[in-house]
This record gives C-alpha cells, structure tokens and sequence, in this order.
C-alpha cells in the first residue's frame, strides 16, 4: 500500500488543504506482511502539534482502510546523524477503533460550553487509573453521551487489549444475564466484574430492569475495589433518577458527573459542513442556516441530512434549491415531549371519566381503585417508576400497596382479554400526546 492510496481515502473525509498540512509532510511507509504503520514527522514540533490535533482521527481512517490489526509506530526523522528518532510520545499498539471509527474524540464537535467535559473526557481515555471512577457523562437525547462515551472506550483499546474492555447498554447487560448466562447472576456478576474498564450507556434504561440496580451495586463494589476505572452515560440529571437505588446512587456520585449541553447553532452548522465534506455534497451557505436552524434536536437534523445524501446518491447530482424545499417541506420536525407520570394519569382519567385527583387520592369505590391500579401499572411499566415512587405519586400510600396493584393487574391481563385490550388502547394514548 502506497502513501498516495492512503492520501487518496484520506481525500474522502479531510480537504486537500488540511491534507497539505498534516498529512503530506509526513513520511509514511506500510508493511502488510508485519502489519506495521511507520509514521516519521519532519521534525519533533511537527509531531507534538499532530499528536494534539491529528493523530485520533488519523488513526481511526488508517484502521478503516488497513483493517484490523495494524500497529503503528511514530518517529522524528530529522534525527541525531541523519538516524530517526523515537519520539517520547507514547505509540499506540493498535489502530483498531472496535467501538466505531466514527467515535472519536477528535471529531467531537465542542464549543466553550462543552470544554469541561471533554477535556475530562480525554484525561479519562489518556490518563487511565481510578482518579475518575466512576466518571458519569449526562445530557439530553442528541448531546453527543454515546459518542463521547465509545470514544474513551476506543482512545483507551489503543494502549490494552478489548478483552478487558465491557461496552454496552444496560438492555445489553440484561441480556447478558438473561440468555448467555441464563439467568445465573452469580456467573453474569464474575464476568463482568473481571474487566479493567466497564462502559454502560443509557443507564437510565435501568428503571426498566430494578434486578440489575442490585447486580450492579455489586459489580460496581467489586471494580472499586480493585480500582478500575468505570464509565457511565445517562440521559437528563443523575439526581433527578428516583428510580435509582439510594446505594447504586451515592456510587455513583462518588465521581466525576459531567453534563452535555445540547449542540447549539455553532456546532449545528459546523456538523452540517463536516457532513457536507464526507459527502461530497453542495449546499450553500443560506441552506445551511436554514438547516441548523430549523432542526435544533441533533438526531432530526441526522436524519434529514441523511435524506439529502439519499437523493444526491440516487439522482447522481447535487440538490436544486426547489428540491431542497421540497425536501424539508415533507420532513417531520417537531419533536414530542417526553411522557410523564401527570400524562398518564390523565388518560386514565379520562377513560374512566373521573377527576385526575380520585385517582391519585383515597377513594375506595371499585371504578376508582381500578383506575387507580391501572394507572399504577402503566406508570411502573411505561415509565419504570420505582414503587416508593409511585407510592408518593399516588397520595404516599405505602410500596407494599403500589406492588400489590401493579402485580394484580399484569395478572388480570392474563386471563382476560377485555382487560388486555384496555391497557393496550391506554398504553397507546399515553405514548400519543394528541390523545392525551
């Protein structure tokens, strides 16, 4: 493999003057047989300002083009008697990238607002150890957590091996419990806490499995002990989590929480023009705008951006300024908000035709404690909610009351049909904001 086919890939996803900066000075010799990058820089300054600014993405695009299981090596070619120069710089074994090539921390678009958690974020991936463990990355849906996250989980894989390295989500884990250990907690608890790194995405997604807050306490007891170093991502505000298990939550907290603002109107247009360049697709500076200020939740923009490639791809062209309207004026932008506990207990009330507050209260009539119960389920199983949670939602009646109801009616269902196909038709309304 030459250096000019490796340019020419390059080409795909860098601009020939950013090409012209960093990459042509270097001198770059490939051996597949060794599976081995050699890297020399002109100079040591040319390698300090690369290893800061370009190295990450760099990396990341060889793998893709190599395959795995390349390493890399870097060195100052300008050396002591014309003889090349290690540098000090630490070399990474490998450039494989097994968490997605896309998740990188050079590629994080980040402004000032953001500054705080990337740099923790790279003092994590770079620095290693339990100094930030747990570290806890927050923010709302589209802020960028899981990207964040797989590119920590990609920067440390670089320097240890991927059989040391849990990613995933906690439906992930559940899964893993469920089927490959089946159901053997004891089994499923030692392997997980055997890894030195433990990555969790979408926590939050725990309120939907309250068996794992225990199991978790436990892997998270057994890796701090041992000092290992433990990620974790969640969507909204760890301390507004009443779900959470008090322990699992003070655990929790023992590290690094950082928050993710949501991409504003700057890192808005800077994605779409980063898009536009992988692309190689032409839009102008207004169409631009327009995108970025019409979608301001990140995956709406994703996707619309995803449809413009698919037209460009079909039609072999770039896009009109007509059906660029056309394009938008048939895309769905408005997003709905997130169901609350208050949501459903109003379809339930209005199913049942009474006030909101005969649900919530102490009533004893049959239609009442039947609406009462529904809604109780439905809250536990569309929204996870915790029993004591539910029990104060419902006038602070006990836990042992709120899991006496919610057990009742996932057993009523069962057996009858009618009752099966209320909850469905209530579980629809309150997934659909329009009904509610």
């Amino acid at each position: 493999m030459s250096k000019a086919s490796l340019r020419k890939h390059l080409s795909k996803f860098f601009s020939d003057p950013e090409l012209k900066r960093w990459f042509d000075p270097l001198k770059v010799d490939v051996s597949s047989d060794e599976k081995r990058v050699c890297v020399a820089f002109p100079h040591a300054f040319f390698g300090d300002w690369f290893d800061t600014h370009a190295r990450s993405s760099f990396e990341a695009e060889v793998a893709r083009f190599l395959g795995p299981g390349f390493l890399v090596r870097y060195e100052n070619s300008a050396g002591i008697g014309n003889r090349p120069q290690h540098l000090a710089m630490k070399p990474a074994q490998s450039v494989n990238f097994p968490f997605g090539h896309q998740f990188t921390l050079d590629n994080f678009l980040v402004n000032r607002k953001n500054s705080f958690p990337i740099a923790s974020a790279r003092e994590v991936a770079t620095k290693g150890g339990s100094t930030y463990s747990p570290f806890v990355i927050c923010g709302e849906a589209g802020s960028g957590k899981t990207h964040l996250l797989r590119a920590v989980a990609n920067e440390i894989s670089k320097s240890c091996g991927i059989e040391r390295i849990f990613s995933g989500s906690v439906e992930d884990m559940n899964q893993l419990y469920a089927s490959r250990f089946r159901n053997d907690p004891h089994k499923a608890r030692n392997h997980l806490g055997a890894f030195d790194y433990l990555f969790v995405d979408d926590l939050q997604q725990i309120r939907n499995h309250p068996d794992l807050q225990q199991e978790l306490i436990l892997i998270f007891n057994a890796l701090h002990d041992r000092r290992k170093q433990m990620v974790f991502s969640c969507t909204g505000r760890l301390s507004s989590y009443d779900f959470l298990d008090p322990k699992l939550k003070s655990r929790l907290e023992w590290g690094l929480i950082v928050h993710l603002e949501a991409p504003d109107l700057d890192i808005r247009v800077r994605y779409i023009q980063q898009q536009l360049k992988l692309r190689k697709l032409q839009l102008n500076q207004e169409q631009i705008l327009t995108l970025s200020q019409r979608f301001t939740d990140f995956r709406f923009l994703q996707g619309i951006l995803l449809k413009l490639f698919a037209f460009k791809e079909l039609m072999n062209r770039d896009i009109r300024e007509r059906e660029f309207e056309q394009i938008l004026s048939h895309t769905e932008d408005v997003t709905k908000p997130a169901l609350t506990p208050e949501a459903v207990l109003k379809a339930v009330a209005d199913h049942f035709k009474l006030p909101v507050k005969d649900v919530t209260g102490s009533r004893r009539h049959q239609d009442v404690v039947m609406a009462r119960q529904m809604a109780m389920y439905l809250c536990r199983k569309l929204l996870g909610s915790s029993y004591p949670a539910l029990g104060r939602l419902f006038g602070g009646k006990d836990h042992s009351t709120v899991l006496y109801a919610v057990k009742k009616i996932k057993e009523l269902q069962q057996d009858d049909p009618d009752m099966k196909r209320l909850l469905i038709s209530l579980r629809e309304k309150c997934l659909s904001q329009e009904e509610i």
